[in-house]
């Protein structure tokens, strides 16, 4: 038993005149102090007299110098910041017209997110105001009594909200907080058993294998056989803003030329005879001189013996859903049998077709081969360091494992090969969704079609580099499968698949995948944590806030190794993203305005140089071709000169980076939220959100991935 102290008393005149002052204890346990007079504990000590005053004067110098420095780059930082918002909110005065409508579609979440800003700041001060006063947080009334002078008051309504915290606003958030940590351990569980699944595949070198040399020609029939007809198209699309649409060469049309020019000339350059193949240049872009150019273009292939055809829309609906179905409706079609869809932007090497169709002989019932994408640009900035760990998890681990031991998983719309069959007899393409690839993906499944994933044959591509394109993209691949998890419910449910495959097609392809994940990232990490800073009693434990998503985020970046110096920026980053993707999955599953509108992801037109060195050569030297006047495009070339002169003189201002609302409040909300955990000592809370209101706030100004001026 410690002994107890009784100081009550001891200071007295006599302990003021210098009286030397004797505490004694009974049975103590420990040394009896003595003081001699109040101030003699701080007396300094005998060798300090010796020290040199110039000595001293040094030292509260170079103390003075380390501390001008740090205030210095602290003003420094806080002045290129609030330059930043300054610029980003002089953009938004310029744009604000045009977003007017989007900014109210995400109306409802921001009032929620701002009323939660509000009240936290209120008590915030509140609190700080109660810290200083010396109030404990639990029990107040242990302190100090009850007065009816102003700090009474304020005492005694601090006890009233304590009270009413710990009846009524703990319970439920302690409920919420326990549904959604159970929803994390199960989509970790999930997470954890296809990781085990991709470590199995690569133990016992499980992939799809080919028997026999399926090229082998013995005589004029098996040539045709071997060979089967492959269409192979490329669709396109050049979606822009009206205020920024300019007359001839926008950024947008030119990057669209030089996609088609790349992948023309890659699908072109396919091993494969050429009288058994078709290439459909699908073109949806709404500008006429674009179309023009890229008719030349296919015209050009044409006259060197591709079987090279030129398509248009006269009516464009449906975005690429309505493109790929028009396609689809040509007589033409049924003399092939297999088709190979490429995105504009897609570089297939020229054995594409001798690794995929392989896999359709002697095997009816495949309906689909996947490739994996490559990036060329996954080392161009951070935001596509963070993409390229989510999407090599995505293909190497997900996709890989269900194509393996399910042979089911997800179309990823471009880098695939469809068998047509398959195609015509799960429906065709649909304009019922903006995910047209997972909505024939999911339809074929249940019509008892298998799929096989190639790991090892990829595909070279872009990821977006800006932010703005990259959260519209998220936008629509987490609104889309809400959207049609509505709509394919009931057909799931009366298929005749069995019911483990129906399971895993509404658990967890749908429900913890698409909508779970979202919800629990949310709501977990940028509501409820904050908020258990001001209601201790639901205060969540640090395995929940750093040893899970830690070893979560270290099984995502496992197959992309030498992403581990990001496994910090990736986990807040993926924590700040919840916000568009739950935004998304709410939009989509109560079918708001925003889960139909399709934004073509906007990427940077970059070519692989170190492994496509020809096809550059190539492309430097197509774009020429489309820029000089020759004998065939005389008048086009000078006109091309005249609106290129035309457009210099009335180019429009480019485009600057923005600031998001949402992000920006939340931002101050963890903030406010790790201001509150220093009254409270909670070191791991604290710095758990003070990074991630950083990340927040870095995101909400758009200072990540390209920077735009």
């Amino acid at each position: 038993m410690v002994p107890r102290l009784d100081f009550s008393n001891w200071w007295t005149k006599e302990t003021q005149k210098g009286t030397p002052v004797v505490v004694k204890m009974e049975n103590p346990t420990f040394s009896v102090v003595e003081i001699n007079g109040a101030d003699a504990a701080f007396q300094p000590v005998e060798k300090s007299r010796g020290k040199n005053a110039k000595q001293v004067t040094w030292v509260l110098l170079l103390k003075a110098h380390r501390a001008v420095g740090c205030l210095t780059w602290l003003v420094n930082v806080v002045w290129a910041l609030l330059g930043g918002i300054k610029k980003r909110l002089i953009y938004r005065q310029g744009v604000a017209m045009e977003e007017s409508d989007k900014i109210e579609k995400g109306k409802l979440l921001y009032k929620v997110i701002r009323v939660f800003l509000v009240t936290s700041l209120a008590i915030l001060a509140f609190e700080v105001l109660a810290y200083l006063q010396g109030w404990h947080f639990r029990n107040p009334r242990l302190h100090i009594p009850w007065t009816w002078d102003l700090e009474g008051l304020l005492h005694m309504v601090y006890v009233a909200w304590l009270t009413f915290r710990a009846e009524y606003i703990a319970p439920p958030l302690q409920a919420l907080s326990k549904f959604c940590v159970v929803l994390f351990l199960i989509q970790s569980v999930d997470r954890m058993l296809l990781c085990l699944g991709c470590f199995w595949i690569k133990y016992k070198k499980i992939k799809p294998r080919i028997d026999g040399d399926p090229f082998k020609i013995d005589d004029i029939e098996g040539s045709a056989y071997n060979y089967p007809k492959v269409l192979v198209q490329i669709p396109m699309c050049n979606e822009r803003e009206v205020k920024h649409k300019t007359l001839f060469f926008s950024s947008i049309s030119f990057l669209l030329l030089i996609y088609l020019i790349i992948s023309a000339f890659a699908v072109c350059q396919i091993n494969w005879p050429r009288d058994r193949l078709l290439i459909q240049v699908l073109d949806d872009s709404d500008d006429e001189s674009i179309q023009w150019l890229i008719k030349d273009e296919v015209n050009k292939w044409n006259q060197k013996g591709i079987n090279i055809i030129y398509r248009h829309r006269l009516v464009r609906t449906g975005y690429k859903a309505g493109n790929l179905k028009s396609a689809m409706s040509c007589d033409y079609v049924k003399d092939y049998e297999f088709v190979a869809i490429f995105d504009a932007d897609f570089q297939p090497n020229p054995d594409f077709l001798k690794k995929t169709l392989p896999y359709f002989k002697e095997n009816p019932e495949l309906g689909l081969v996947q490739a994996r994408w490559a990036f060329v640009n996954k080392d161009e900035n951070l935001l596509t360091r963070l993409q390229n760990i989510n999407l090599s998890f995505h293909f190497e681990v997900e996709q890989q494992v269900n194509g393996v031991f399910l042979n089911f998983f997800g179309f990823n719309g471009t880098a695939g090969v469809w068998r047509i069959k398959a195609l015509e007899e799960s429906g065709g393409w649909l304009e019922r969704t903006t995910v047209e690839d997972m909505d024939i993906a999911v339809r074929a499944h249940l019509n008892g079609w298998k799929f096989v994933f190639l790991n090892d044959v990829k595909v070279l591509c872009e990821v977006p580099e800006s932010y703005e394109a990259y959260r519209k993209q998220q936008h629509r691949w987490h609104s889309g499968p809400m959207q049609l998890f509505r709509l394919c419910l009931p057909a799931i449910l009366r298929s005749k698949i069995s019911a483990w495959k129906k399971g895993n097609l509404i658990l967890l392809f749908f429900l913890l995948r698409k909508l779970i994940l979202p919800f629990y990232s949310f709501t977990l990490f940028c509501i409820i944590l904050p908020l258990t800073m001001f209601v201790p009693e639901a205060e969540l434990p640090l395995w929940v806030i750093c040893y899970v998503p830690v070893f979560m985020s270290f099984l995502n970046i496992l197959p992309a190794p030498k992403s581990f110096p990001f496994i910090v920026p990736y986990l807040l980053f993926e924590n700040t993203m919840s916000v568009t993707k739950f935004n998304a999955m709410v939009s989509g599953l109560f079918q708001l305005g925003s889960s139909y509108e399709w934004v073509v992801t906007k990427k940077a037109g970059r070519s692989s140089d170190s492994d496509l060195p020809e096809r550059e050569a190539k492309s430097m030297q197509q774009t020429k071709i489309c820029t000089i006047d020759s004998e065939s495009n005389g008048e086009l070339s000078e006109s091309n000169q005249i609106k290129e002169q035309k457009h210099a003189a009335t180019a429009p201002v480019k485009k600057t980076n923005k600031i998001y609302i949402k992000e920006l409040t939340l931002a101050f909300l963890l903030l406010t939220a790790s201001v509150r955990s220093l009254l409270s000592e909670q070191g791991v809370h604290f710095y758990f959100l003070l990074f991630q209101g950083v990340t927040f706030l870095l995101v909400g100004l758009d200072l990540i991935g390209e920077q735009m001026s």
